[in-house]
């Protein structure tokens, strides 16, 4: 096992919050939620929500992940302490689904915050059709400067379906937003060479530079009887960040104010990725993929997405293939030359009806609005990317 001066790394290699322009916070129902009480610790959320503000007027996208909802909801319907059956799990999250969502948006809108409310479940970040209309109402409310404030959908989630804890949703949803910082507010401060609560001696790993197995084997169990994680589900929620190209870190959020602690380089654990989010996403379309058909365009679409440019239906000159809504295509000049691939935003039957003309035709054709571009930039790399 590696010793823990060869895993730390000095304070200041560390990065800073500052540098990163969107950043997903996750926080765990034992902040949000008294656990003798049953009640919102207040004058917490009230810091964390000045935390937040300070981030978006410095220029963050921000999207919260927060548990909660089920603790809410099994206080207010007097549900018996302890493990609650499927059942009552998803009866208390319908209740309290309602109160965490008021909960932020009166929290944020008292700093000129709007919120948004979105549910998701397991099948959302696997299906690459729901994948992309959460990644669309993701990037339009941070388009629009409002914080999206999710959660795991518990009122119909199962226990084969379910993520079982939030670390790992936190992950998946900073991966789909293309997030560069994954922020777990948690009530452990972070990894231990053991855990504390079982070793004295153990210390505090500041910085991770890739997770091993070494790394996976420091990871204890669950810390509270609210939480449904533990270390391990952080440790696993690392490797769905990193490798997605976003940073992720650990820091105890029991104390008022922990991102202005953060911001000030108070202790934490930061696990470190070789790349970023766009560069990790471009690799997973071109290598990961099976294409499912081809668009050809002309020059002019050529040349424009060369530029940077997204791809719209006037530059696209003939279609192959039965694809659906989210499969992955291949772009080929007017030559058939390959120039590059990304994830198509029309069913094959709906491309073939637009291609060719301008987007503001699309709603006349298909008999709804659409999207304006048949690929967008995010979801395409070319050749030489």
């Amino acid at each position: 096992m590696a010793s823990v001066t060869e895993l730390a790394v000095a304070r200041s290699a560390r990065p800073r919050i500052d540098e990163f322009r969107r950043i997903t916070i996750k926080v765990g129902s034992s902040l949000l939620v008294d656990s003798a009480q049953g009640t919102i610790r207040r004058a917490w959320l009230g810091a964390l929500a000045d935390d937040i503000a300070a981030l978006h007027r410095g220029g963050a996208d921000i999207l919260v992940v927060s548990s909660g909802a089920v603790a809410l909801g099994r206080s207010v319907l007097s549900l018996a302490p302890g493990v609650l059956k499927l059942e009552d799990s998803q009866a208390a999250a319908a209740v309290g689904q309602i109160a965490l969502a008021r909960l932020w948006a009166e929290v944020l809108s008292g700093r000129q915050i709007t919120t948004g409310q979105i549910l998701v479940t397991f099948a959302d970040t696997e299906e690459r059709r729901r994948y992309l209309n959460a990644r669309a109402t993701i990037g339009r409310l941070l388009d629009l400067h409002a914080v999206p404030v999710i959660n795991e959908n518990d009122t119909v989630a199962t226990s084969e379906i379910r993520y079982g804890d939030n670390d790992r949703l936190a992950a998946r949803v900073a991966t789909m937003a293309s997030a560069d910082l994954l922020i777990l507010l948690s009530d452990v401060a972070g990894l231990y060479t053991a855990p504390p609560s079982e070793n004295p001696s153990a210390k505090l790993i500041e910085i991770v530079p890739r997770i091993t197995a070494e790394i996976e084997a420091m990871a204890g169990g669950a810390a509270s009887s609210l939480s449904r994680g533990g270390m391990r589900t952080k440790i696993e929620a690392g490797k769905i960040a990193t490798t997605a190209g976003t940073h992720m870190l650990i820091a105890d959020g029991r104390i008022e104010h922990p991102i202005a602690r953060l911001r000030d380089s108070g202790s934490c654990t930061w696990f470190l990725t070789g790349t970023n989010p766009v560069t990790a996403r471009k690799k997973w379309i071109a290598g990961s993929l099976e294409p499912r058909g081809a668009l050809h365009v002309d020059m002019g679409a050529a040349r424009a997405i060369a530029g940077g440019a997204s791809l719209l239906p006037a530059g696209v000159k003939r279609i192959e293939g039965n694809f659906a809504r989210g499969d992955c295509v291949i772009i080929r000049d007017e030559h058939g030359a390959e120039i590059g691939r990304g994830l198509i935003a029309y069913d094959a039957g709906d491309a073939m009806r637009i291609a060719g003309r301008n987007s503001r035709d699309i709603e006349a054709l298909l008999g709804l609005p659409g999207r304006a571009e048949i690929i967008h930039h995010d979801d395409m790399v070319l050749n030489g990317d």
